[in-house]
């Protein structure tokens, strides 16, 4: 599923470029997506568009602090917290797009979310609301991985 949200992500430059669902979903076989594959991208991008469109702006402006119930920390883990966390502080996500991440990485079936996947739905929380980030977080996105690294704000 994520191969095809990267491809989306790169074929077209904003989310009112792809075609219909039904035309991309052919376009995305043609290129040699498997079908059970396209189907969830399609339906996890749907539901993705129809949260990230939604009249949530009433707590973007929050200044709470979010904590993590096990669960969440569970399936998220450690290294995609603080990668959220990062986000946020750095004013990359406002709290309803960080909520919106969170939603998205936890309908996946895996535990913990790897930090690759976590960037690619932020990428794609961010292209599917017609924002791209700067030039320095977008390398981040795209960047390496490595857990080790320390991410620092100055």
């Amino acid at each position: 599923m994520f191969d095809i949200l990267v491809y989306l992500y790169e074929t077209y430059y904003r989310p009112d470029a792809c075609p219909e669902p039904a035309a991309l979903a052919r376009k995305l076989s043609a290129v040699g997506f498997d079908d059970d594959e396209i189907s969830e991208a399609l339906v996890w991008l749907t539901d993705l568009t129809e949260m990230a469109g939604g009249d949530l702006e009433f707590a973007a402006s929050s200044d709470g602090i979010r904590f993590y119930v096990d669960q969440e920390y569970d399936v998220l883990g450690t290294a995609a917290v603080g990668f959220i966390q990062f986000l946020e502080s750095a004013r990359v996500l406002s709290p309803v797009q960080r909520e919106i991440v969170i939603e998205r990485a936890l309908v996946l079936d895996e535990s913990p979310v790897g930090l690759g996947k976590l960037k690619i739905i932020v990428l794609m929380l961010l292209w599917s609301q017609g924002k791209e980030p700067d030039a320095l977080m977008f390398d981040d996105l795209f960047g390496s991985d490595d857990e080790q690294a320390p991410r620092l704000l100055h």
